[in-house]
């Protein structure tokens, strides 16, 4: 990405080698993940930290179920994750469909990109989800803060925030 600058980290040295690489296995996870929340009462369950996004191409105009994990903040939805594919098809102001073990669920989406903005969302949901950030290369300072050297090599590395706010 050339927005983003491969030299030295003005927050110091990651705690972190960055993200973890998606394992051979990503395919099968996810298809357990989609699995378990369609499961009556299990759902319930794991889907307060999981959900799938359906996601439609905008050239092929197929359906992509995404599962994903997520964190909940000030009435909207946080996703953090590389710029992978799947995330091109998420366009400002076009309604996504949510599945979190209940009634799907619309919701419009942001893809936030920039530095501060990525650090500062990506520091909210590492608080929440321990094993996301771990999973992104973020640590924890001796206090208990996401690593802010950890948070601008996720940015610098390509990671981006997913906002989804309910649709009106």
């Amino acid at each position: 990405m050339s927005d983003r600058p491969t030299t030295e980290n003005p927050y110091g040295t990651p705690s972190t080698t960055g993200p973890e690489p998606i394992g051979k296995s990503q395919a099968r996870t996810n298809k357990i993940v989609r699995s378990l929340l369609r499961v009556p009462g299990i759902s319930r369950v794991v889907g307060n930290y999981l959900m799938t996004l359906h996601i439609v191409g905008r050239k092929s105009g197929k359906r992509y179920d995404v599962p994903v994990a997520y964190t909940k903040h000030d009435g909207s939805l946080l996703i953090g994750t590389a710029l992978r594919p799947w995330v091109k098809n998420l366009q400002a102001g076009d309604p996504v469909q949510v599945s979190r073990g209940r009634k799907p669920e619309m919701f419009v989406p942001v893809v936030h990109t920039a530095e501060q903005d990525v650090m500062r969302l990506y520091a909210i949901i590492a608080a929440d989800n321990k094993t996301n950030a771990k999973f992104n290369g973020i640590g924890f300072t001796a206090d208990g803060a996401p690593n802010k050297a950890d948070l601008y090599q996720t940015w610098q590395l390509g990671g981006v925030v997913i906002e989804l706010t309910p649709q009106a």
